[in-house]
């Protein structure tokens, strides 16, 4: 079955039908180089097709490197005139006499393939002109592609980094401590993961690239998995909060892993950074991991309107207040009402509340008279290895 064609494709396929139509011939289309792989793309011909959308053909002995080696003309009326052109593949099987490429260059000067045409018979009509409206096709082919083109290069970049960091198990885990802010006794600890420095960037942007190549579920589950090695390594009863998005979450991959897990220690954080589609669903696949003990937070809970309807759809144990509302909170008396609101909908609710992002003594007291039981921030640690949690803070 002929695979459906993109709205770009669409549009270079008109580009091919003008092609084939200008120079008389009986086939075009266009080709993406990857390697010594030609990828014919979009492929037009008057007769039943001889190559489909999306064939491969060899780039090393094909008519179109030939003639960008400078080894044959652009304008080949005739191949039986060329040696070179006749000790190809292409003489043979489809028997093409005619020919025409053209190189398609994108914007930074690469050359993303070839803009081709061909004839079954020799047509010594072809001429340079030719040629130019095959330059002029491929500059306007070009101007088509080269967003696809700029996606598939950032896919290929993304995967080099992270398909390694799958391979190996996931990224590596640190725990933060979360301490109750009135003993400061560690009462947990949050699971976060890590990623080369050479990245430059936040987990968050690592795991939404991963998602973007389709690796992020995998990955995901995988930092999960391992934080998970580390509670179970640990005497510490304490428990372990691990983040996770709503739709990897309710993929069987991470149920069945969870369901492994020691449930009553895990506190899964939900985060408002990806939309719930179906709360319905997502409540059916939480049920028997809480009944088996599995504690929910709602992550950033103050950043965004989509966390309040978490919590209200979701029913968490624990709310765990976004760091741009607890930063400077002993100063500002909106924040301390902002805070107090949402310490009483906890109240309400059942609900534990964790500060997150914690940094000044002052802060922390303040919190603590707001009705904020538990928190974690620099002020308490930074992410560390296991070993080097205290007990209190």
């Amino acid at each position: 079955m002929a695979r459906r064609r993109t709205e770009a494709a669409e549009h270079i396929a008109a580009l091919l039908r003008t092609a084939r139509s200008a120079l008389g011939l009986s086939l075009a289309f266009i080709t993406r180089l990857d390697g010594d792989t030609q990828h014919l793309e979009v492929v037009e011909s008057v007769f039943p097709p001889i190559f489909r959308d999306g064939s491969t053909r060899p780039w090393h002995d094909s008519l179109c490197k030939a003639i960008a080696d400078g080894k044959l003309p652009a304008v080949i009326p005739d191949l039986r005139k060329f040696p070179e052109a006749m000790r190809l593949p292409a003489a043979r099987i489809p028997r093409i006499r005619s020919y025409i490429s053209v190189p398609v260059v994108l914007s930074d000067g690469t050359t993303y393939g070839t803009f081709c045409a061909a004839g079954f018979g020799a047509d010594k009509e072809l001429s340079r002109r030719d040629e130019a409206l095959m330059r002029v096709l491929s500059q306007a082919a070009a101007l088509i592609v080269e967003p696809g083109a700029r996606q598939r290069a950032r896919h290929t970049e993304i995967a080099a980094r992270i398909d390694p960091v799958v391979a190996a198990g996931g990224p590596d885990i640190v725990l933060q401590p979360i301490v109750d802010l009135a003993s400061g006794r560690r009462i947990g600890a949050e699971a976060l993961s890590r990623f080369p420095r050479a990245w430059a960037s936040t987990p968050d942007r690592h795991f939404a690239e991963a998602h973007e190549i389709g690796s992020g579920d995998e990955l995901e589950i995988l930092a999960l998995r391992r934080a998970a090695e580390l509670l179970e390594a640990s005497d510490d009863q304490g428990y372990v909060a691990m983040n996770v998005s709503p739709n990897t979450l309710l993929t069987p991959e991470c149920l069945h892993a969870l369901a492994r897990m020691p449930l009553d220690r895990i506190v899964l954080e939900l985060s408002e950074h990806q939309q719930v589609e179906d709360y319905d669903l997502l409540k059916g696949a939480l049920a028997p991991l809480r009944a088996g003990g599995l504690r929910l937070a709602v992550d950033d809970v103050g950043a965004g309107f989509s966390s309040l309807r978490h919590i209200v759809l979701t029913q968490p144990d624990v709310l765990k207040l976004d760091r741009s509302i607890v930063a400077g909170v002993a100063a500002d008396p909106v924040l301390q009402v902002l805070v107090r609101a949402l310490t009483d909908l906890a109240t309400a609710t059942g609900a534990a509340v964790v500060a997150e992002g914690i940094e000044t003594s002052a802060d922390a007291t303040a919190l603590a008279g707001l009705g904020v039981a538990y928190g974690q921030g620099f002020h308490f640690g930074r992410p560390d290895h296991p070993a080097r949690l205290r007990d209190r803070y």
